[in-house]
């Protein structure tokens, strides 16, 4: 087994705000990608297919890190803990509701 974190960040935009966020979000995967141990980071939209019936929020982030240490890492750098501050926990920001959630395989 690996000793890889799996992220999935999940992101409900407030009303008229989805092209908005999506493109805040967007412009952290420069910075991130270059990151010590960022396997992966990708932002999505969700998609309806006759395959994949879930539920989700309609934006979510795909990460893969090297390590834990790697992952708490991203967490704290000041781009990162900012875009939540601003745009998560104000009244004033673009995210009505989000979930952020880690895995490993082992």
């Amino acid at each position: 087994m690996s000793k890889i974190l799996y992220c999935i960040a999940q992101f409900t935009p407030k009303n008229g705000k989805f092209d908005e966020l999506f493109n805040v979000l967007q412009s952290l995967e420069p910075n991130t990608l270059r990151e010590e141990g960022c396997l992966s980071y990708r932002v999505t939209k969700h998609i309806q297919n006759p395959f994949a019936t879930g539920e989700s929020m309609p934006i979510v982030f795909n990460e893969s890190w090297a390590s834990v240490e790697d992952f708490e890492r991203h967490c704290q750098r000041q781009e990162i803990v900012e875009f939540f501050e601003r745009e998560c926990l104000s009244d004033n920001g673009l995210v009505k509701a989000y979930n952020v959630t880690a895995y490993m395989d082992e």
